[in-house]
């Protein structure tokens, strides 16, 4: 749920990560305030792409308001964004994981196939279903293209001899549909086109890189995996991926946005990281063994078992294993799922003891290898020297 876009302090501007780190509070504040704390467990940093979007599109910054102290900012106060874009991002946020947990509980996912748990989860999922959908209606937005994504992949899933394409399609609609629906927040209506093209290509790349990161222990289990049910390999993969991405960028470039710069950073840089992420972990030495191991009784599990899948682990899960093994999951992902709370939460600056960086300062772990379209920047170098990343106070080039 924690999604692919997940910038750090120490890889973004000062003034860029301070915007999104608003653009955060503001989501999971508005999901307290109007639906209660436990809402709050659907805060995702995809979803509020949707917050960040429909600021780029408006000339003057969106509304601030000063939040108390909170214990995952250190116990300081912040200033959180406050507008219709935010509160579409809570809609999107509280329909999708709906969805989410309902697929779990028709697969029998792990604790998910205890009945008591499964009786509470279908009604934690009714509950956050009513609330996004409620909110929705206030917002114009119409939820239907979310709240059948998760009934509609189930079917494709359990369906035979299914193409890539096909599979991304329930979540290329979803993401398409939240996108386009900040043109009409912003009253922008030229920007329709574009932004569903966006949230197309975004969703595609979403759906892709999760199957990335879940393949070897997808193939371990006997779970689902879109890669594995079609025969898609790593490379295969990757052009996937590299393609969606340029969608994603072109339908960017295309956008009327009066305040570009944070959009253009998560949905052009951040994607590229992300991609760079999951393939340079799935292509390690460790899980190209992992992978050679399991490859035909994979196949015949792919084949024979289109359950639901498991819940997913991102990328620098503190649970995750030192030696690149494929990290152990807990039934129902409970365990993964705190572990991730714990990176995202902290973004990024939390380190496992294991980890080579845990005693490094944020200047120390910076490091822009890799990363590309840093907008009127030449190169990457220029791109670091430009932001002054170790405590400079914002970016003029846009990247």
């Amino acid at each position: 749920m924690f999604g692919i876009v997940r910038p750090c302090r120490h890889v973004m501007c000062e003034g860029l990560f301070a915007d999104w780190m608003g653009h955060l509070c503001g989501l999971c504040l508005a999901l307290r305030d109007e639906h209660g704390h436990l809402s709050r467990l659907v805060t995702n940093y995809d979803g509020l792409l949707v917050s960040v979007l429909t600021e780029a599109q408006s000339p003057a910054s969106a509304p601030r308001r000063r939040a108390g102290a909170c214990a995952l900012r250190g116990f300081k106060g912040a200033d959180v964004v406050e507008a219709e874009g935010v509160r579409l991002a809570a809609s999107v946020s509280l329909l999708l994981a709906a969805g989410k947990v309902r697929d779990h509980v028709a697969d029998g996912d792990g604790v998910y196939a205890r009945r008591p748990v499964a009786a509470g989860a279908t009604r934690l999922a009714s509950r956050w279903s009513s609330a996004g959908t409620a909110m929705a209606g206030t917002l114009g937005f119409d939820p239907g293209p979310l709240t059948a994504a998760a009934g509609r992949q189930a079917l494709l899933e359990r369906a035979p001899a299914r193409a890539l394409r096909e599979l991304t399609g329930p979540t290329e609609d979803a993401v398409a549909a939240a996108f386009g629906h900040t043109a009409v927040l912003t009253e922008k209506p030229h920007n329709r086109a574009a932004l569903e093209a966006a949230g197309r290509g975004f969703g595609r790349l979403a759906h892709l890189i999760d199957a990335v990161e879940d393949l070897a222990d997808d193939k371990a289990s006997g779970a689902y995996n879109p890669l594995a049910a079609t025969g898609t390999g790593l490379r295969e993969a990757r052009r996937h991926c590299d393609a969606a991405r340029a969608d994603v960028r072109a339908a960017v470039g295309e956008l009327d946005l009066p305040r570009p710069s944070l959009a253009r950073a998560l949905l052009v840089r951040e994607t590229g990281r992300a991609v760079s992420r999951a393939f340079a972990a799935a292509e390690s030495p460790e899980a190209r063994r992992h992978h050679a191991a399991d490859h035909h009784a994979a196949d015949h599990h792919a084949a024979d078992h289109h359950a639901g899948r498991v819940p997913e682990t991102p990328p620098g899960d503190p649970g995750a294993p030192p030696d690149g093994r494929p990290p152990r999951r807990d039934p129902g992902g409970l365990l993964s799922s705190l572990c991730a709370a714990l990176t995202c939460c902290t973004c990024g600056l939390y380190r496992p003891a294991w980890d080579e960086e845990h005693e490094s300062s944020c200047c120390q772990r910076f490091d822009c290898s890799g990363w590309d379209a840093c907008g009127n920047c030449s190169n990457c170098g220029e791109c670091c020297n430009c932001c002054n990343c170790c405590g400079g106070d914002g970016c003029s080039c846009d990247c």
